[in-house]
């Protein structure tokens, strides 16, 4: 395809009926509701499991017996989550699976956070993930976590998303002073031990030393029961405060924070949820932590967490070996779920046009990612990609494919090469993004409905 018919290849809108066009506001309406509240990767799991259960799903046990038809999920310390639709073929002959991240970019608050400097407190963070520091000054932040105390007792904090709630933030410099600073590179204009969260100003007592800190450590403790040796055993996040939008005159696209990977995300489970018959082969949708780091740590992918699942699954089944766990994985075929860049004309030179994703354009796939010449990249082989195309046009599929950017202008990756190293066949699938790792991020709704439409398709019929 030339460059010319790739950008003007005709929008998904003009052959959207009525009735499609109600569904698809359906599906954003909630993808903006899920997106609003589930902030964390604890939150998002909280969510899924309620959805889950609530359309039969049960929570796996070592020691059940499983048959055809059962639905379970498995939870791997509260930030991870898998969803498996039993089927009527022995797993060893592989599964469906939709991987998903649910973790994403933000601030976390240090263990020993607060401080007292000039007048003002501030708890000191460490950002998560790959973002543009410079990005995150004067946003009104609100707090998401958990704060866990000596005697097991756990805190849910959400503070800032509440209307008359308070809101944290990152000061930056006056314009007026700023002349030093505007001559560094972006990438240093804003040091990463800058990203200070703003907190309090009033004092305790006036003129006693570290007043201000004192106050805010009362109020805490006041409020919440927390201590300052509590944020030793907390996890606190500050992200963008306030609820994702629509976005445009037209109402046609979403703007929200967090959606890399939240829209391929609520899209997999949505498709996991509605597909109420018992499969042939069993269905999956894994939604794991750690991707924006590297994927490690017990509940990322490089984790043994799924593997160990996916051998008591079939151990529940009656039919257990080790080989039979070997086999299951590497007869599996995935659609890793994570998106990809999309088309900005504002940017538009790091952009190989013809190999590019556009807004409203539908479903996008990587066939590889990586950097350069394709280093640290996972490729889907041609069969694969062959098979995956007559089922989406089988389904009336809206697809594109693309690469991240032009060649040798960067890169990036995703959970696929760590589930591909046990020989099933992945692909990278899911929603174009502008914006991507900003504080607030940009989406096509009707890019969501067909990734929606394509995870339902791949289930049903790959």
């Amino acid at each position: 395809m030339s460059e010319e018919q790739k950008e003007k290849k005709p929008s998904i809108w003009s052959r959207y009926t009525d009735d499609d066009k109600k569904n698809l506001e359906e599906l954003a309406a909630g993808y903006i509701d899920f997106i609003s509240r589930c902030k964390t990767e604890r939150e998002s799991v909280d969510e899924t499991v309620r959805r889950a259960r609530a359309v039969g799903y049960k929570q796996f046990e070592p020691g059940m017996a499983l048959k055809p038809g059962d639905k379970v999920y498995a939870v791997c310390m509260k930030k991870s989550v898998a969803l498996f639709n039993i089927g009527t073929e022995p797993i060893e002959r592989g599964m469906k699976i939709l991987g998903a991240h649910i973790d994403t970019c933000r601030l976390d608050v240090k263990q020993n956070p607060l401080y007292d400097d000039g007048g003002l407190a501030f708890l000191d963070t460490h950002y998560y993930g790959g973002i543009k520091k410079y990005q995150w000054v004067t946003l009104p932040l609100a707090m998401h976590g958990v704060v866990v105390k000596k005697d097991g007792t756990v805190i849910n904090i959400v503070i800032g998303e509440a209307e008359g709630d308070p809101v944290f933030c990152v000061t930056d410099l006056l314009i007026h002073l700023s002349q030093d600073q505007l001559e560094k590179k972006a990438k240093v204009v804003i040091e990463g031990e800058n990203l200070d969260i703003l907190v309090g100003n009033y004092p305790l007592k006036d003129g006693d030393k570290e007043s201000v800190k004192k106050n805010i450590a009362a109020l805490i403790k006041q409020k919440y029961n927390i201590d300052d040796d509590d944020f030793m055993s907390a996890e606190l996040a500050l992200v963008p405060a306030g609820r994702a939008r629509d976005l445009g005159f037209d109402r046609s696209m979403v703007l929200g924070y967090g959606q890399d990977d939240r829209v391929c995300s609520y899209t997999s489970l949505i498709a996991m949820l509605e597909s109420d018959k018992t499969p042939a082969r069993t269905n999956c949708c894994l939604l794991v932590d750690k991707e924006e780091i590297g994927s490690f740590g017990a509940t990322g992918m490089k984790s043994r967490f799924f593997e160990n699942i996916v051998a008591e699954l079939i151990a529940a089944c009656g039919d257990y070996s080790e080989l039979k766990v070997r086999r299951a994985l590497q007869n599996s075929v995935m659609l890793s779920s994570d998106v990809s860049s999309a088309f900005d004309p504002l940017y538009a030179g790091v952009f190989d046009k013809k190999n590019v994703a556009y807004l409203g354009k539908g479903m996008v796939f990587n066939k590889f990612t990586g950097s350069r010449g394709k280093s640290g990249s996972s490729e889907a082989n041609a069969e694969y990609v062959g098979r995956l195309r007559a089922v989406l046009d089988a389904h009336d599929v809206g697809y594109q494919f693309s690469e991240l950017g032009k060649v040798d202008k960067g890169g990036g990756g995703t959970i696929a090469y760590i589930m591909a190293a046990y020989g099933m066949e992945v692909i990278d699938s899911g929603v174009a993004v502008l914006s991507m790792h900003a504080p607030w991020e940009a989406t096509s709704k009707i890019d969501i409905y067909e990734t929606k439409k394509g995870y339902a398709a791949f289930l049903a019929d790959m």
